[in-house]
């Protein structure tokens, strides 16, 4: 595996446990949005937006890029996330992580038209000797596609997947 993970402190975990956050940080994956368009992507207010935005610098989810001049003249401040939370294990019992990562998804799908979703759902049997080499290849395919080169052109995906045991 390419990336090296790491446990979350304590700040960065309080930062990632918001969907809105979680959602903030993914917009800004391939591209750097103000205050002002993430407001707008988001349909939220650009006060609260920017509190989420604040937040995410200071734990270094958001990096601040060269300012420039807005439609009417203003200057702005572009954001765009630094790849952090990639970096970080989501493992373990922060149960706050657990509840953002699903309410972002579902506030993603949500603005979704009908037809744009794919869904897959199954239950695997995987030995108790063979689970870590399945998380791994898993991983690895995440790795893979994350590490690429960020083509512009190409059409953005967002990935979930949430793997529980099945009682």
């Amino acid at each position: 595996m390419g990336t090296r993970r790491r446990r979350a402190t304590e700040a960065e975990a309080n930062a990632l446990a918001s969907g809105i956050r979680l959602r903030i940080i993914r917009l800004t994956y391939s591209e750097a949005l103000t205050n002002k368009e993430l407001a707008q992507r988001l349909g939220r207010d650009p006060a609260t937006t920017l509190h989420h935005v604040r937040k995410l610098v200071q734990t270094g989810f958001l990096e601040p890029q060269p300012r420039r001049r807005g439609n009417r003249g203003a200057q702005e401040i572009p954001y765009r996330s630094t790849g952090l939370s990639w970096a970080l294990d989501s493992a373990g019992g922060d149960t706050r992580l657990r509840e953002a990562m699903l309410e972002a998804y579902l506030a993603e799908v949500a603005e979704l038209e009908p037809g744009e979703l794919q869904q897959w759902r199954f239950v695997a049997q995987v030995p108790a000797d063979q689970r870590q080499e399945f998380e791994n290849r898993l991983q690895e395919l995440l790795e893979d596609f994350k590490s690429r080169p960020v083509d512009p052109d190409a059409e953005r995906m967002a990935v979930y997947i949430g793997m529980y045991p099945s009682r």
